[in-house]
């Protein structure tokens, strides 16, 4: 792998079995609440076992699991091993890490608050939590995000760190939130480069045996 890449296979969702592809749905469209039509992530890291995600760092004080933890609303095979993450979750790590270092203490993403399936409960059309590039957070040092002062002083840093993070407004409405701070960075597709001779999806199935 280059150096600084994840020591993770790279795979294209496309070329999983039928199973997978209904479930991360590579490539296809969804609309997002402004009535534009994204297209999903193709590419994505697996990983093999929690233990990998719990130990694997995305920056100096991110590591994967933050960014993958789910429960029951999750579609069943993501909620076990091997799972798929899009590439751009870090993209969003490396954001978040510099909001980190502007709040000067720890960030805190809830449950179902990274990364998404579009057969998550919680997925109303085109998240950008479904592109892996979305986090909910719930807390920051000391202080929990469930005041409005609290979630509008945070934003503000957000906006302040960097004009890629987009922070939604504060309140109870359709996209809003007045329990934690919601940062994301679009709609991002992104396809990591490969050592010469490397070809993503090394451990999807060959073409002869996928359904179509």
């Amino acid at each position: 792998m280059p150096e600084g890449a994840l020591p993770l296979p790279i795979v294209d969702a496309r070329d999983l079995d039928r199973d997978w592809r209904a479930l991360l749905r590579p490539g296809e469209r969804l609309e997002a609440a402004d009535g534009a039509a994204r297209a999903l992530p193709t590419h994505f890291y697996r990983v093999d076992a929690w233990e990998t995600a719990l130990e694997l760092p995305l920056t100096p004080n991110f590591k994967l699991w933050e960014f993958i933890g789910v429960d029951v609303r999750e579609a069943p095979a993501q909620r076990f091993f091997p799972r798929y993450v899009p590439c751009a979750v870090s993209a969003l790590a490396a954001h978040l890490e510099m909001f980190r270092q502007a709040a000067g203490s720890y960030v805190h993403v809830a449950a179902n608050g990274g990364y998404r399936t579009p057969a998550h409960q919680l997925t109303r059309g085109a998240s950008p939590h479904c592109w892996g590039t979305a986090a909910n957070i719930y807390r920051v040092g000391d202080d929990w995000l469930e005041s409005r002062d609290t979630i509008e002083r945070y934003a503000a840093l957000a906006r302040k760190v960097s004009a890629a993070l987009w922070v939604r407004p504060y309140g109870s409405g359709v996209g809003e939130a007045d329990d934690h701070l919601h940062i994301d960075i679009g709609y991002l597709l992104l396809e990591p480069r490969l050592e010469p001779g490397a070809h993503a999806s090394d451990d999807a199935r060959p073409e002869e045996d996928r359904e179509d």
